[in-house]
Order: structure tokens, then C-alpha cells, then sequence
């Protein structure tokens, strides 16, 4: 039965939201929460997931459709559900309708599912057409299934029994009619075990991936056996199937999906790095597997050639499901390409373990110089094994569309590391987080080597020349505006409206603070998990400053004529996203002590980052602290974020000589750590003593630097 897809309720104030992106079309299929569209609305952009798994059949809302909260969006259901009736909308259809699916000429018609039942407007099933066998051909022959398709089982004939696919669970196959007759030898009939390419059965022969039929035949003539012997007989395509027979004769080496972490108990396929039939050494990576926690590689636990792959990409395995099965070389079901290198290996084993490792070290012996003979006749041999996985692999580069992870992506972001120009150690040409590392490293390094002090060698070093950047592709272009970009652009003309804004800066001395944070970054690092910046040290002043000065941390209504002054100080922390700028909220801040907050305003970045936020997490702040110093601003005049009354504006932190008065008086130049705080407040509510009188309790805090117990917590 076809499932609704509709809005759901996004959040308390939340009644309508914005198709922004389809993410699958109409006949798209699609698993359990996997993500179906983008929706927006004024408060989060966030993906509607799939309540069932299915077929995408419908779609009732197209992109950029304003829909309120309970509306349908679209319809998931089996192809059977489909009606095939509605009109189409836009490029494409909007109803999903089953593919008629007619068998290609020349080929056998395939096999329905058995679990559906006969379509009314089904074609009836026909008897099998197949072409005749050569004469004189030992087993005959028939044209192969096209490449890269999986051969078609045959309908079976009239009167006869349908294959076990077809039949109910409790019905035996029939032996009744053993199939058509054809000149040559004979076949087994349309029932086969599994769902295995049906072979061709002759005495003495078997079909890699077909299993032996041991039912008497019915009596009869039959045609002579052929004398060929049985290799000549043509190996049966590569299937799965025909992958897991083999595995299961050589006891191929199963690769299980292994524990990933503590809470961790599934992980999906995101690519194969190889392919069946594909050579292996041990701890080469097979595949990449993504969790909710981590992305990384699974390695080939032995030597050997992919035998069978059970699990496809974009699928979800258990912890401790079977992946792959790893099996030798000759079992494997390898590719027919290795006649030439095969006879080169069969002398081999004769001269290694003569005197060919001893050849260099006898120069003066003239016998010696045909010993080493043999070793050029055993490197073609070795050539093609060890150039079969780069071949399998492919070539490209990280900016010819090679498969990043996003763990990797996430650290060239952080790191502001280009990709294109990352040059990638892994399996064919791809980027890996040691690649993007050592470029942040190789940074820090040469950054490091350009501050230290060399004096003798200052004036002989040779200017490098500045690397002229790379035009934006924007330029020159025009786009529709974001739903967000609207969001933010309404938002702060608003604020402009209705406010009497302006701005307060004053210079504060955090040196103290720079000193603790070089003693204790380390010991912080290790026990918290997260790094000692400068930010939690002005949020921890700020809230301690909004509990003194009540009016700052305020809301005014004009309508109502009344002002609200909040009982908890609730800390919104702007976050510069990929999508625009975000304001999450850190609820009750004023509570928390360094190591709290610290933990806090990572957690909110990175989930704004990753878009893993939700409405709650944008509304309720009560104040607001904005990071411009973090990409070089010394200070700004940062905008109200309404209906709060003041902003907090965090320069960056420098070093500049400064006059510095000692406690007798004395004056003295000295280096010091100094930072711009500015407030932007309402001067409908705030006035200006108001906002001097917080900044100096601010600047006094923060300049007394008495942070060691927070930061030890002893």
C-alpha cells in the first residue's frame, strides 16, 4: 500500500515550509529514512526523510512550493501501487508508472519476481524460443546474454511445471517434462537450483555456479557424448552467484564488517575500491564504509582475487556482516586475459631456488653469467599481477571527480585546504585525511620556519612571489537568491527599522589569559577533547556581566509597552555555515563554567556546520556574541539580532606595544596582548552608560585573568 510523505511540524512556531530540492525523482527507489527532499523554512533547512522503502511513485509539491504543515508531499509505495494516470509536471512525469520491461530480441524472456502475482494487463508468458545447438558441438551453443547483464531464465513451456521460483513454497518441482528437446545434447529442464544461470548438464561436466542435477532421466535415445574433454568447455559468466559457488569450494576468506566503535552496530557501503575478479595483497583497501561517527577503509585481511561481492554500494551492513569473500587466484572467478603470462610462470619455481640470489656476488667466475639468465624471463611473468590492481582501479585525480569522503572534506574545510590541488595517495589517485594533513602540516611548518628569527640570513633571502588566486566562478553570473539568504536579508533590515542602533568599542588587555592558555592548552586538549580558545573566556565574562546588568540582556515589546528581563542568560553564537550565517543558542549559559561552555561552543559550530541542527537549537537567545576576529577583523558594528537589545562583537587578539603603568606609577613600553570589544545596543532601552558600565565589568574580568581554576577545576 502506497505511504504519504508529508510536512512535518518543524518546530512550536513552525506552520508552512519551502520545497527547496528534490532529492529523488519519480521511479527513484529508496530505503527506510533516506533522505527525499530539502525543506526551508524561516528558522532551519533540513531533509524530509522516507517513512517506508519503496518506489518514489508521486510527487505533490515541485520545487519552491510553499506547503503547510501536515500537506502531502509525496507518495512511496511498491510499483505496484503505481496508476500510471497522472499528468506529468514540469521535465518530468509526477506519477510513477511500472515499466512494461519487453525482453530484448534474441534473448530468453526473463523470469518474474515470486513474490508478485500476474499482472491483469500482463502479457501471458510463451514458450522459449532457442536458437539451435550447432552440429557436432560437444555441449552446443547459444548466443551469450548481452555484457554486463544477468542471463534471462526461461518461461517454462505450456503444460509443463513452472520453475521453483515461481511455485508455492509447500509444491515440489515437477520431473514431468524435463524441457523442450533440441538436436544435440540434452538440457536440464526450466527447474534450477537458486537463482543460478541455468547450465548445460552432460555427463562428466559441471558448470562453474550451476548445481549438478542428479534426477534420472527419463528413458530415451540420446545423442553420443562428445570426445572433447572437459576444458574445453567455456567458463560461465561472472555472476554473483556463480562468485559465491566458487568461494564456497576453495573456502574463499570471508571480509567482515568490523566494530567501528563503541555504539556503532551498522555502516553503509559508500564505494568499492575493488571489483570481482580483481587481485588483492593483504591490507589493501577493498572498500569504503561510512558511519554516523566515521568514514574510513576496510583493508583485505589475505592475498588473493575478489571472489564474491554481497553487499553493493549505498547499502547497510550489520557489524560483523559478510562484505566480500576473498579466494585464491585459481578458484576466483578471474578475468580470461592470463594465457600469455601463464606459461612464464611455470618455469619460475626452477630458477629461484638455484644459484640466481648468489649471481652477484661471484663477478670473477665466468660460469656465473648464465645464472642470472632466468630472472629477466620471470619479471614479464610478475608484470601483469602487480599492474592489475592499478589497472582495476582506474585512473583520475581529486579534481577529475575522484570520490572524496566526508570526513576529508570536512578537514580541507577546516584546514582551508584546496582539494584540486592536494595531490591524493590512495587508491587510484584518491585523496585521503593523511594527504589533506600533511598539506596542514606542511603549512604550519613553513609558517613556523618564516616567524623564527634569522637575522643573518634576512638579507639574502629571496622574496617568493605571491601566487595570483583564482577568479571566483561566480563572476559574471546570475543566480536565484537562497531561501536563506532572504531569511537573513529580512531579518537584519528589520532589525535596522526598529532599533536605534549604535556602538561601543573598548581595548582590552587579555595577556594574562594568552599566558594560560599557553600553559595549560595541552592538559586541556587531553581532558576535555576540545581546544582552549579565547572565545569561552569572553562568553563566560559576558554572561557573568549580563547577570549585573539585567537591561542588556532584555527584550523589548513597544506594542505590549513592556520589557522582559530574562531570568537566564541563553547565548547565541553566530556561525559562518556554508549556507550563510546562523545564530544557534547555547540554553542556560549562565550556568556552565569554562570547560561547559568550551564543550558547548564546539558542538554548536559543528553541528551548524554539518547541518544538523534543529529549530530549537535557532530560537530563545537572549544575547549574542559574534567571532570577527576569527578571519582577521579587529572590530565591527554587528547588528542587533532581534527582539534582543545588544550584540557582543569579539575582535581579533594581536600583539602591539602598549604603555603599561605599574603599581608605583611608573610607565613602560611593553608587548602585550590586546583585543577590540564592541557593543551594539538598542538605545531605546540601553543607554550609553548602560553599555560603558558592562564593557568595563567585561574589560576588568578579563584583564584581572583569574580563569585557573575554571580551567584546572581545582
Amino acid at each position: 500500500m502506497a505511504v504519504p510523505v508529508t510536512m512535518p511540524a518543524l518546530g512550536e512556531s513552525v506552520v508552512e515550509g519551502t520545497v527547496t530540492r528534490w532529492l529523488k525523482q519519480v521511479g527513484d527507489a529508496v530505503a527506510v529514512d533516506e533522505p527525499l527532499l530539502e525543506v526551508s523554512t524561516d528558522k532551519v533547512d533540513t531533509e524530509i526523510p522516507s517513512p517506508v522503502a519503496g518506489v518514489l511513485l508521486e510527487i505533490n509539491a515541485q520545487e519552491d512550493d510553499v506547503i503547510e504543515v501536515g500537506g502531502q508531499l509525496a507518495l512511496v509505495g511498491e510499483p505496484s501501487d503505481a496508476t500510471g494516470t497522472s499528468a506529468s509536471r514540469g521535465p518530468g512525469p509526477s506519477t510513477y508508472a511500472a515499466p512494461p520491461g519487453p525482453a530484448a530480441a534474441g534473448t530468453r524472456s526473463p523470469e518474474p519476481p515470486a513474490a508478485a502475482g500476474p499482472s491483469p494487463s500482463a502479457p501471458s508468458p510463451t514458450a522459449p524460443s532457442f536458437p539451435a545447438p550447432p552440429t557436432g558441438s560437444p555441449l552446443g551453443s547459444f548466443p551469450p546474454p548481452p555484457s554486463g547483464a544477468r542471463p534471462a531464465t526461461p518461461a517454462p513451456p505450456a503444460g509443463s511445471a513452472p520453475p521453483l521460483s515461481q511455485q508455492p513454497a509447500a509444491a515440489a518441482p515437477s520431473r514431468a517434462n524435463p524441457g523442450p528437446s533440441f538436436t544435440g545434447p540434452s538440457f536440464t529442464g526450466p527447474s534450477f537450483t537458486g537463482p543460478s544461470f541455468p547450465g548445460l548438464a552432460t555427463p562428466g561436466v559441471t558448470t562453474p555456479g550451476v548445481a549438478a542435477d542428479t534426477t534420472p532421466e527419463a528413458p530415451g535415445p540420446r545423442p553420443p557424448a562428445a570426445s572433447s574433454p572437459p576444458a574445453a568447455v567455456p567458463p560461465a559468466p561472472a555472476t554473483p552467484s556463480g562468485a559465491a559457488s566458487a568461494s564456497a569450494a576453495d573456502g574463499g576468506t570471508e571480509v567482515k564488517l568490523p566494530a567501528l566503535g563503541e555504539s556503532v552496530t551498522e555502516g553503509t557501503v559508500t564505494r568499492w575500491l575493488k571489483q570481482v575478479g580483481d587481485t588483492v595483497a593483504v591490507d589493501e583497501p577493498l572498500l569504503e564504509v561510512s558511519t554516523d561517527k566515521v568514514d574510513t577503509e576496510i583493508p583485505s585481511p589475505v592475498a588473493g582475487v575478489v571472489s564474491e561481492i554481497r553487499v553493493a554500494e549505498d547499502e547497510v551492513a550489520d557489524v560483523g556482516a559478510v562484505l566480500a569473500v576473498i579466494g585464491s587466484a585459481v578458484s576466483a572467478p578471474a578475468p580470461a586475459a592470463s594465457p600469455e603470462p601463464a606459461p612464464a610462470v611455470s618455469p619460475a619455481p626452477e630458477p629461484k631456488p638455484g644459484p640466481a640470489p648468489t649471481a652477484p656476488t661471484a663477478p670473477v667466475a665466468p660460469s656465473a653469467a648464465p645464472s642470472p639468465a632466468p630472472a629477466p624471463a620471470a619479471a614479464p611473468a610478475a608484470a601483469p599481477v602487480a599492474a592489475a590492481p592499478t589497472s582495476s582501479t582506474g585512473t583520475g585525480s581529486p579534481t577529475g571527480g575522484a570520490y572524496v569522503t566526508p570526513l576529508v572534506r570536512k578537514m580541507a574545510k577546516q584546514g582551508d585546504v584546496d582539494l584540486a590541488a592536494v595531490v591524493g595517495t590512495g587508491v587510484g589517485g584518491r585523496v585521503r585525511k593523511e594527504d589533506v594533513q600533511a598539506v596542514i602540516d606542511s603549512r604550519a611548518a613553513a609558517a613556523a620556519a618564516a616567524v623564527a628569527p634569522t637575522p643573518p640570513a634576512a638579507p639574502t633571502v629571496t622574496p617568493v612571489p605571491m601566487p595570483r588566486p583564482e577568479p571566483s566562478p561566480l563572476r559574471g553570473t546570475t543566480e536565484k537568491l537562497s531561501r536563506l539568504r532572504r531569511v537573513i536579508a529580512d531579518r537584519m533590515i528589520e532589525s535596522l527599522q526598529v532599533s536605534a542602533q549604535l556602538t561601543s568599542v573598548v581595548e582590552v588587555d587579555v595577556t594574562r589569559i594568552a599566558h594560560l592558555r599557553a600553559a595549560h592548552k595541552e592538559s586541556f586538549l587531553a581532558r576535555n577533547g576540545v581546544k582552549l580558545t579565547y572565545m569561552p573566556f569572553f562568553c563566560l565574562a559576558a554572561v557573568e556581566a549580563l547577570q549585573q546588568f539585567p537591561q542588556v540582556n532584555a527584550s523589548l515589546d513597544m506594542a505590549e509597552g513592556t520589557v522582559t528581563y530574562h531570568g537566564s542568560e541563553h547565548l547565541g553564537i553566530a556561525v559562518d555555515s556554508r549556507r550563510g550565517l546562523l545564530v544557534p543558542v547555547i540554553q542556560h549559559a549562565g550556568e556552565m563554567d569554562l570547560v561547559g561552555l568550551s564543550k558547548a561552543i564546539v558542538d554548536i559550530a559543528d553541528r551548524t556546520r554539518s547541518n544538523q541542527l534543529s529549530p530549537d537549537d535557532l530560537s530563545g537567545g537572549t544575547f549574542t556574541i559574534t567571532n570577527t576576529g576569527s578571519r582577521g577583523a579587529l572590530f565591527d558594528t554587528p547588528i542587533i539580532n532581534q527582539p534582543q537589545v545588544a550584540i557582543l562583537g569579539t575582535g581579533m587578539v594581536v600583539k602591539r606595544p602598549v604603555v603599561v603603568t605599574d603599581e608605583l606609577g611608573d610607565d613602560t613600553i611593553a608587548i602585550r596582548s590586546m583585543v577590540y570589544l564592541g557593543l551594539t545596543y538598542d538605545h531605546r532601552l540601553v543607554d550609553g552608560a548602560d553599555a560603558a558600565r558592562f564593557l568595563d565589568s567585561l574589560k576588568r574580568r578579563l584583564e584581572a585573568g583569574q580563569f585557573e581554576q575554571d580551567i584546572t577545576g581545582q
